[in-house]
């Protein structure tokens, strides 16, 4: 099938009001799709049946499948590829006083809760809102898609949910048989013209956290485990600090939900130790996360003969709602924070996903 032929199925799907998830994974040239035949909300129970899952944040919350026995699968080859031109944004998010003094108030907070031990890293966020009447979703999966060549991208719809897209640089897990691989990302800056940056203590701190928390928490799941050396990774206009991490299970039957609940939600979204950073952002941060630094992607889906899961955490997303585009931004916080950094921080985040809805 070509990619306009099955884009019309999938502006049909929505038409219709049918569930259905379309995306494209990192480096690849191929769009694929999942349009569910009826429009039950299908939950997650055991994380054992195949499907697209979308899970949110809380992890006492249900994740939703998209059942491959409950729906029909495409894919196509995607032909063009149309780079938006970085626009001069009269963002309102530069004025906005009262959110940046919001934002600034948590950060502060959180750094407190540091410096009282409470947690040593924890990951704060905020929401905007801006207008977006259009409903062409597809077109704005499509400025995704071609801005975005090394993220996984996402369009995904369920009627009693709502529509998110994004554009992920940050894979949870990978499963193929009996290995896995993962990755500790932390630390952003803007991208200029060079990978050979500078990066700063509380940057590399904050990346050795996250690697350290991997490579503890999984070792005990799996027989092996191994990392790379951290490097520099570009994602889109953003600049991360990365480290790999691979392995092999302890055998093919180890659950896809074990190795979930080890990572999820990962210090790169939450914090450090887990447990108070969740607690202290659920009290603070006065706003629902929803499926933000949730994770979604394939389940136990078979490719050319072999069961893979293929699992992403939710970063660079938005929600679409009522003629709004509801962008979700967030960073870590640790002891070497500066809030009004932190706050820029948010900002070139929130213009990673405008630029393509102007």
């Amino acid at each position: 099938m070509d990619a306009s032929a099955l884009y019309l199925k999938i502006q049909s799907q929505l038409d219709h009001q049918l569930p259905f998830v379309v995306y494209r994974k990192s480096g690849e040239k191929k769009i694929n799709s999942f349009l569910q035949n009826d429009n039950h909300l299908y939950d997650v129970n055991a994380y054992d049946t195949s499907g697209f899952v979308f899970a949110p944040f809380d992890s006492e919350d249900k994740a939703i499948l998209i059942p491959t026995d409950k729906s029909s699968y495409y894919s196509a080859v995607i032909l063009s590829e149309r780079k938006v031109q970085n626009q001069n944004q009269s963002s309102s998010i530069h004025n906005n006083h009262k959110a940046k003094k919001s934002h600034i108030k948590l950060v502060e907070d959180g750094i407190g809760a540091i410096a009282n031990d409470s947690f040593k890293k924890v990951v704060l966020s905020r929401k905007e809102e801006m207008t977006f009447p259009s409903k062409d979703y597809l077109k704005v999966f499509q400025q995704l898609i071609d801005n975005y060549p090394n993220a996984f991208v996402y369009c995904w719809y369920h009627p009693a949910v709502g529509t998110w897209l994004g554009a992920t640089p940050e894979t949870l897990v990978t499963i193929k048989e009996d290995q896995f691989f993962t990755m500790a990302l932390a630390g952003t800056q803007p991208y200029v013209d060079s990978l050979e940056v500078y990066w700063g203590a509380k940057e590399i701190e904050e990346q050795a956290m996250v690697t350290d928390f991997v490579l503890n928490e999984l070792s005990s799941k799996v027989s092996s485990i191994e990392k790379s050396s951290t490097y520099t990774y570009q994602a889109g206009t953003l600049l991360h600090l990365r480290t790999d991490i691979k392995g092999f299970l302890k055998n093919k039957k180890s659950s896809v939900q074990d190795i979930i609940k080890v990572l999820h939600p990962t210090p790169a979204v939450c914090g450090l130790p887990k447990k108070p950073a969740k607690s202290f952002i659920l009290k603070n941060e006065l706003y629902d996360r929803k499926y933000y630094t949730g994770f979604l992607g394939e389940l136990y889906i078979n490719h050319k003969g072999k069961t893979e899961s293929n699992l992403y955490v939710n970063l660079r997303c938005m929600e679409m709602s009522s003629g709004k585009a509801i962008i979700y931004v967030g960073g870590g916080i640790t002891k070497d924070s500066i809030s009004e950094k932190e706050w820029e921080e948010t900002v070139r985040k929130t213009e990673t996903m405008k630029k393509v809805l102007h």
